[in-house]
């Protein structure tokens, strides 16, 4: 993929994840990686409308088999909400990401959206 087509994934999505919405500040050790929505393996190809900018731990957890019925414009961040889920007391909670819909939900179980690194993560960036 050219320079010309990186730039423009990466100001679409505003140097954020475009699953979780990490941005890279938020991510020193990995770079935000470019990932084909289809897969090539699918005969996917490295247009911008099937490329997603995506943190490491989205990428590896959607692997090259997520269905390819879904269209990108379904996995916005559109499709997620922050959820807040409380312990036993109020200074124990963890900040979630939720699926508004359908494939919100498929997507956020398939990435393991809501891992615990994950959720920790987020509770420090909330702090």
């Amino acid at each position: 993929m050219d320079a010309a087509t990186k730039r423009l994934v990466r100001e679409r999505a505003g140097e954020r994840c475009e699953y979780c919405r990490l941005h890279q500040d938020q991510s020193p050790l990995a770079a935000l990686q470019f990932e084909h929505i289809i897969p090539r393996k699918h005969l996917g190809d490295d247009s911008p409308e099937n490329l997603a900018l995506a943190c490491i731990d989205c990428n590896l957890a959607k692997g090259p088999n997520l269905p390819d019925s879904i269209p990108k414009a379904e996995l916005s961040h559109s499709s997620f909400i922050l959820g807040v889920r409380y312990g036993p007391n109020i200074s124990s909670r963890s900040v979630l990401i939720v699926g508004k819909t359908a494939v919100g939900r498929t997507t956020v179980q398939v990435l393991i959206m809501n891992s615990d690194d994950q959720v920790a993560l987020r509770e420090l960036l909330r702090q």
